[in-house]
């Protein structure tokens, strides 16, 4: 009763997608900017980050 089986995972990520869906490229890209800033970051201080993607 305390845990959860594949079939419950499964259903949770399906109603998060059904929620979430239509945000979720927008929130991956502005991951992606985030890790080329700190990577840029890391490599070369006196490099300016990246430019972020134009919103929609």
């Amino acid at each position: 009763m305390g845990s959860f089986s594949i079939w419950h995972w499964l259903i949770v990520v399906a109603i998060a997608l059904l929620l979430f869906g239509s945000r979720l490229p927008r929130l991956l890209g502005d991951l992606g900017v985030g890790i080329r800033n700190f990577k840029s970051g890391l490599a070369d201080p006196d490099t300016p980050p990246a430019r972020p993607l134009p919103r929609d």
